[in-house]
Formats: C-alpha cells, structure tokens, sequence
C-alpha cells in the first residue's frame, strides 16, 4: 500500500500513515521502522507499507508499488 505521513512523534515511534487508496488514517506498528532506510519519519513524506496482523503499517520503505503507475526511488 502507499500513503502520505499524517504524524510522526520520533520520541515514541508514534504516527499516522493516509492510504492512497482510500484516505483511511492508519496507526504504525510499533516496529514500522525496524529493517527500514528510515530513521524518522516526516509530515507529507510519502511512504509504502504493508498492513500486520493488527491492521497497522508496517514495514515501511520508500518507492512506488508497480499497481499504482509509479517508479521506485529512493529518498
């Protein structure tokens, strides 16, 4: 999924991700960064992610998914 950063509090690890598709605010995991090019995260910054098991983002990386008419890069 791809979405836009809402918020992100670097002190707790906090934040809401937008999805593209939908415009629903979704929770990060508390691990959303783990394995991550980030370090933080920044309000507008647009971001791919997947859902856990608890519906929050995680795994998140930067780029775009091929489904959505976009081009990996880096940022």
């Amino acid at each position: 999924m791809q979405g836009v950063v809402k918020a992100y509090d670097p002190l707790t690890g906090e934040g809401i991700v937008v999805r593209d598709t939908d415009r629903v605010e979704v929770v990060l995991a508390a691990n959303a960064l783990d394995g991550s090019i980030f370090r933080t995260l920044r309000q507008g910054q647009r971001v791919v992610f997947d859902l856990d098991a608890a519906g929050h983002a995680a795994a998140i990386r930067s780029g775009g998914e091929p489904d959505m008419g976009m081009t990996t890069a880096l940022v």
